[in-house]
């Protein structure tokens, strides 16, 4: 009726949400049932065996007893069944009684007395007169005057438009394998009622799962077909609802129901309660399934790699999977996941895709997977030694911290070196280089100093313990830390060889932090015995002056020393020191050596 060249224009449209929110139709639930026969396998129930007696026959048997079940759990009682077969309809009904009399002699407070229960079928060939007596009879529940507490009719291809089943409260599809208007005229038998009435319908799908299959398999599994074409010709009346089983839980309202009752989650009131299972579910599964089966129907291929994904993800916590890992059922999990990242490089993988595999926790880059592995091994060895200054043999529960700074370092200062270069740092290609240099810098800011690594562990260490109320040791031995020892590296640092071999800002750190100068007898920048602080200003500006009237600049070489009345001054190491801590002199010094001609840059 969609030609409106033929039928006309749609004047008005009634959704089928809209007719369960006004009561003119019956509200329903798709109840799946799970049925784990070893006897049976979807391979066999899809496959050529599908039609020998042999597995028709099990397969009946297992669906009688899941449907007397379902019936006494839900308490429902008019229940249709529909077959593929008129053979099948017929040996249904004529067997129940036989399976109702055995589970109500193995738990007969859980079923419904064989006495009470009434089955008979249908089909196309049976006279009007007798489909209406069967019917009538259906309706009503009674039977030579005795009440039926579970009435069970089952058809093959016989009621359809123009059939008035609205005492019914459950539609069976033991054969979904009809098309999809066939589908939707069986789920309108159970969704006919009474104006008002408060119905509620329950549409029944039994799922046979294959040996140890597992109910969170649903994604890639064969056993869920006809589940999915039920949906999928729900969706085509009811796409609200259905949709929104797509939508992973979150706190909130209630949610579709995944165990048999409700779980907290945010979706429209079109959806609470619509699916419910036999045995408990993932949501988030679940949700995969409705996207990847049901709304956007996938090929198998990549429906088990997402399954598998999720599985590995809710099992390790993250998607960070070696190229070779196989799952436990055979799956090349760690190929597809290459296969995924190739495929987002070169943009061919769909967007829905890229979404459902951003959903499940999806690492896109190998470097990014290194790097936030290292990252976190560092940030734990840092929280156990105070410091990122961590040695080459460093190691943290097995991982090679210590050679994964070292190569940090070197990225960072090779990146250092192109932004400091002539085109302003144009030809980096390291996009993630400064977020990266950041979360270092988070844990340590001096994780990556412009000297060696060893001197500013060993004065990271010296600095500590003199914070903590220790003295600066003088001797080789006199204090190890961390297999650093800091007497040695102490007496080190005040060796002319060593003290002029050493950047200004080293130097400041060593004299203004550790109060440590160059030794007895050496050139001397800190303040000497008996001298003040303000003598030892006077006495190096004086030398200034000096080599300035002499040279006619304070272009000093780094290592002069400047003779002033006998006594040598290091004034190289004293005008660069001054040049690199401007900012931090007083205004008067910096005027005093502007006046005897420092140039500042």
């Amino acid at each position: 009726m969609d030609d409106e060249e033929i039928f006309g224009p749609v004047v008005y449209r009634l959704t089928m949400s809209e007719a369960i929110e006004r009561g003119l139709i019956a509200q329903y639930q798709v109840v799946c049932v799970d049925i784990a026969d070893s006897q049976l396998s979807a391979v066999q129930l899809v496959g050529a065996q599908a039609y020998t007696d042999e597995v028709r026959g099990v397969r009946l048997a297992a669906l009688q007893t899941a449907v007397l079940k379902t019936a006494a759990e839900h308490r429902l009682r008019r229940v249709l069944t529909f077959h593929h077969r008129t053979s099948e309809a017929e040996a249904f009904a004529g067997g129940l009684g036989r399976v109702a009399a055995s589970l109500w002699e193995a738990d007969a407070a859980s079923f419904v007395e064989p006495g009470a229960v009434w089955a008979d079928w249908l089909c196309g060939e049976h006279r009007a007169v007798h489909r209406r007596q069967v019917l009538e009879t259906f309706s009503a529940g009674v039977v030579k005057d005795a009440v039926m507490e579970l009435c069970v009719l089952s058809s093959a291809r016989v009621l359809g438009e123009g059939v008035d089943t609205a005492a019914c409260d459950a539609v069976v599809f033991v054969d979904a394998r009809g098309s999809t208007p066939d589908v939707v005229q069986a789920v309108g038998r159970a969704l006919r009622m009474q104006p008002g009435e408060g119905k509620v319908a329950s549409l029944v799908v039994p799922v046979f799962l294959e040996p140890g299959e597992e109910p969170d398999e649903m994604l890639a599994s064969r056993s869920y077909t006809h589940l999915v074409k039920v949906l999928t010709a729900l969706r085509a009346h009811d796409a609200e609802a259905v949709e929104q089983l797509a939508v992973p839980q979150a706190p909130g309202r209630q949610a579709p129901s995944v165990t048999g009752g409700t779980a907290g989650g945010v979706v429209s009131g079109a959806a609470q309660g619509l699916l419910q299972f036999s045995t408990a579910r993932d949501p988030v599964q679940l949700a995969a399934f409705i996207r990847a089966r049901v709304l956007r129907p996938e090929g198998e291929y990549w429906r088990r790699g997402l399954q598998a994904a999720t599985a590995y993800a809710a099992d390790h916590g993250h998607l960070r999977i070696p190229y070779g890992y196989t799952a436990p059922d055979g799956f090349a999990l760690g190929v597809w996941i290459a296969k995924q990242r190739i495929a987002y490089r070169q943009g061919t993988l769909a967007e829905e895709r890229v979404r459902e595999l951003d959903a499940a926790g999806m690492v896109w880059s190998h470097r990014e997977v290194a790097f936030s592995e290292g990252l976190d091994a560092a940030r734990r060895w840092a929280a156990e030694h105070g410091h990122l200054l961590a040695p080459a043999e460093a190691t943290w529960q097995g991982y090679p911290v210590g050679i994964w700074l070292r190569d940090q370092r070197a990225a960072a200062r090779r990146e250092r070196a192109v932004q400091n270069g002539p085109d302003g740092g144009r030809a980096s290609g390291k996009r993630d280089g400064a977020r990266r240099w950041r979360e270092l810098e988070a844990i340590d800011p001096a994780w990556c100093p412009v000297w060696d690594i060893a001197w500013q562990r060993c004065f990271y260490l010296a600095r500590a313990h003199v914070n903590g109320g220790g003295k600066l040791p003088t001797e080789p031995g006199e204090l190890v830390v961390q297999g650093e020892d800091l007497g040695r590296w102490a007496g080190a640092q005040r060796t002319v060889a060593v003290w002029d071999g050493l950047l200004p800002a080293q130097q400041w750190l060593l004299t203004e932090v550790l109060h440590l100068a160059p030794g007895e007898g050496q050139p001397q920048t800190g303040p000497a015995p008996g001298r003040t602080r303000a003598q030892m200003w006077a006495d190096n500006l004086a030398a200034a002056r000096q080599y300035q009237q002499r040279e006619g600049d304070l272009n000093v070489p780094r290592q002069h020393v400047e003779t002033v009345d006998g006594d040598d001054r290091a004034l190289g190491v004293f005008i660069a020191n001054c040049r690199a801590r401007k900012q931090r002199l007083a205004p008067e010094r910096v005027r005093e050596l502007s006046d005897a001609g420092m140039k500042w840059a």
